[in-house]
């Protein structure tokens, strides 16, 4: 057997648009603490997903250090503060400033519609 560990690290560079957009949520004041800063975000089971930055708490293995791909808990509100969307979590607040290409926003819209929708009652 050999002693050889075969680990894979994921990581993602921010681009100066990403970049740009979270140095503007960053400086904008939120009436919320934000635990983060996500990028290149789309909507998966209720949750977000997407590269963070500026995370409050990085992990003690610094899985949530800027550039690694993180999905939250699952989003029970989300509001918009001027020109992002924060998503409120059991486990932070976490500002949406990019959304991935074709898939983010739309997921987002799914989110929102799935949400406005009364339950109906039980028969």
């Amino acid at each position: 057997m050999p002693d050889e560990i075969i680990m894979e690290y994921h990581i993602k560079e921010l681009s100066d648009f990403q970049l740009k957009r979270i140095a503007r949520a960053m400086a904008q004041k939120f009436p919320v603490p934000i635990t983060a800063y996500l990028s290149d975000v789309f909507i998966s089971s209720e949750c977000a997903v997407g590269i963070v930055f500026g995370h409050s708490d990085p992990g003690p293995y610094e899985q949530h250090a800027d550039g690694h791909i993180l999905q939250s808990a699952p989003i029970y509100e989300l509001r918009m503060f001027g020109w992002f969307w924060v998503a409120y979590t059991n486990r932070g607040n976490y500002v949406l400033a990019t959304f991935k290409r074709d898939l983010g926003r739309r997921s987002l819209r799914a989110l929102i519609a799935v949400a406005d929708k009364p339950e109906l009652p039980a028969a």
